[in-house]
C-alpha cells in the first residue's frame, strides 16, 4: 500500500476517534467572508512562521547535522495547512481530518498554534523565543471562543503530524560510505577532503508525498568518453575554476550569490510572492505546504539518485582527467573551484540546487498560473547583494547554472536535477492539497 495512503488512513482513524470537537458545525461561510477574516492581521501568520523557522535553521548549531532542514519546513507547513484547512475546508486535507470542525474558529490562531507546536518539538532549545513569538502573534487576534478553538485545532493537528513523522527514518544514523577509486567514482574532495559524505541515509526517509524515493530517478550521467561529458567537463573547468580568466565578473558573482542553502532562497521567494499577491491565510498555508512538501521530497529523491550513481565531482574529474580515456579532457592536478572553496560532500549527479530550484519554480508557476513576476532575491552569503528577475523560471535558470559557475557541478548534473525537481513538484501539485470542487467532493 502506498505510504501516503497508509499515513492518511492512520491520521483519519486517529482524528475520528480521539479528536472529536465539541459543538455543532457552524453554517458554511462564503469564500469572501473567510478571506476577510484571514486578512484582519497586518502580518500573514504563515509567512511570519516561515521567517521564524528560517531564523532557526540559519542559527549555527541549531539544525542537527544529519537531519535535512527541508524536513522541518515540510512538517511545519503540513501542520499549518491541515490546521487551517480544518476550518477553511476549501481543499482536501494532507493527512489530518478532524471530526466536527468549527467553521467560526480563527484560521490565524490555528496557524500560529500549529507552527509553534511543531517548532518547539523539533527545536526545544528555542522554546522561550518561540513562546514569545506565539504570544506576539496571538495578541493580534481578538480573545474569545473562535481564538481558543483555533488554538486547540492547531495544537492537535500538529501533534498528529509530528506523531506520524516520528518514525520516518530521519533520525537514523548515516550509512557508512566507501569511496570508489575507478574513473568516474565519487571520491573525497579537496581542499578539505571530508572523511564521509553527507546524508547517506536520506533516501531511506519516508517521503512526504512520493510513493518511493526512486519514483522519478533520472537515468545515468553520460559516459566519460562521450562528447556530452567532455563538453560539460571543459565548460566547468574553464568557467568554474579559482581565479577564472574566462568567467565574466557577473558570472563570478552569480557563482557566489547562490552559494547558500538553496531551499532557504525559495522559501524567501515564496514569501515575496505571497505578500505581493495579497494571499489570505488559507491561500498562503496551501502555497507554503505545496512548496515545502515538494522541496522535502526533492531532497529525498536527489539523494536516492546521488547514491545510486556515485558520480565524481568536477574537482576530482579535472585532477584525474588522465584516467578517463577521453582525449578531449586535459588534466589539471591543482584545479580548485571558484574562490578555492570546498565542494559539497556528496556525489555530483544530479545537482541539488537545480532539483530544489526547479521544484520551487514549478510550484509557484502552478499556484499563480503565471511565470512572469518581478522579484528581487537576496543572498545568504553576500549580505546586501540583490539580484532581480522577471519570472520564477529565470530565477531557477540562474540558481541552477550558478553551480557550474561555482565549479561545483557539471551542466548535465543541473539538467538532470531540473527534470527531477519538476517531476516531483508536478506530482505533489497534481495529487495533494487539491480543490474539493475539482475532486467533486461534498463539504461534509
Amino acid at each position: 500500500m502506498k505510504m501516503a495512503r497508509v499515513l492518511c488512513a492512520l491520521a483519519l482513524f486517529a482524528g475520528l476517534t480521539t479528536l472529536l470537537m465539541e459543538g455543532s458545525e457552524a453554517r458554511a461561510e462564503s469564500d469572501q467572508d473567510r478571506g476577510d477574516r484571514s486578512s484582519d492581521q497586518a502580518v500573514n501568520p504563515v509567512v511570519q512562521w516561515n521567517k521564524n523557522l528560517l531564523v532557526i535553521v540559519r542559527t549555527r548549531g541549531a539544525q542537527p547535522p544529519t537531519v535535512h532542514a527541508t524536513r522541518s519546513f515540510a512538517i511545519m507547513h503540513a501542520a499549518i495547512y491541515d490546521a487551517v484547512n480544518v476550518i477553511d475546508r476549501s481543499h482536501k486535507p494532507y493527512l489530518i481530518r478532524l471530526a466536527r470542525p468549527q467553521r467560526d474558529a480563527s484560521l490565524e490562531a490555528a496557524a500560529d498554534a500549529a507552527a509553534h507546536e511543531v517548532l518547539v518539538a523539533l527545536y526545544p532549545a528555542f522554546k522561550a523565543t518561540l513562546d514569545a513569538e506565539l504570544q506576539q502573534s496571538l495578541a493580534q487576534i481578538p480573545d474569545g471562543q473562535d481564538k481558543a478553538v483555533g488554538i486547540d485545532i492547531g495544537q492537535t493537528v500538529a501533534d498528529q503530524i509530528l506523531a506520524l513523522r516520528s518514525t520516518d527514518g530521519a533520525n537514523s544514523n548515516p550509512i557508512p560510505y566507501d569511496f570508489g577509486n575507478a574513473p568516474g567514482d565519487y571520491q573525497s574532495t579537496p581542499p578539505n577532503f571530508p572523511p564521509q559524505p553527507q546524508f547517506t541515509h536520506w533516501s531511506h526517509v519516508t517521503p512526504f508525498a512520493l510513493e518511493h524515493a526512486n519514483q522519478f530517478r533520472p537515468g545515468p550521467p553520460p559516459a566519460l568518453i562521450s562528447d556530452s561529458y567532455s563538453d560539460a567537463f571543459n565548460q566547468v573547468k574553464s568557467l568554474g575554476m579559482f581565479d577564472s580568466t574566462t568567467a565574466t565578473a557577473d558570472e563570478m558573482l552569480i557563482g557566489q550569490f547562490w552559494n547558500g542553502a538553496i531551499q532557504n532562497y525559495w522559501n524567501e521567494i515564496t514569501q515575496t510572492a505571497s505578500v505581493a499577491h495579497g494571499l489570505t491565510t488559507a491561500e498562503s498555508a496551501r502555497l507554503f505546504a505545496l512548496l515545502n512538501l515538494s522541496l522535502a521530497d526533492s531532497v529525498i529523491a536527489f539523494y536516492d539518485a546521488k547514491y545510486t550513481y556515485n558520480f565524481w565531482r568536477p574537482v576530482t574529474a579535472i585532477r584525474a582527467a588522465d584516467t578517463d580515456n577521453n582525449p578531449e579532457t586535459v588534466v589539471d592536478t591543482t584545479w580548485l573551484p571558484e574562490g578555492g572553496k570546498n565542494t559539497a560532500p556528496d556525489p555530483s549527479y544530479p545537482g541539488a540546487h537545480a532539483t530544489i530550484s526547479a521544484a520551487g519554480a514549478e510550484v509557484l508557476d502552478s499556484f499563480f498560473k503565471r511565470d512572469d513576476f518581478d522579484l528581487n532575491v537576496t543572498s545568504e552569503v553576500l549580505p546586501g547583494v540583490e539580484r532581480s528577475f522577471t519570472s520564477f523560471s529565470a530565477a531557477f535558470d540562474e540558481a541552477s547554472f550558478s553551480r557550474v559557475l561555482a565549479g561545483q557541478h557539471f551542466s548535465f548534473d543541473e539538467n538532470a536535477g531540473g527534470r527531477l525537481g519538476r517531476e516531483v513538484a508536478n506530482f505533489v501539485v497534481d495529487n495533494f492539497l487539491t480543490s474539493r470542487e475539482r475532486e467533486g467532493e461534498d463539504d461534509r
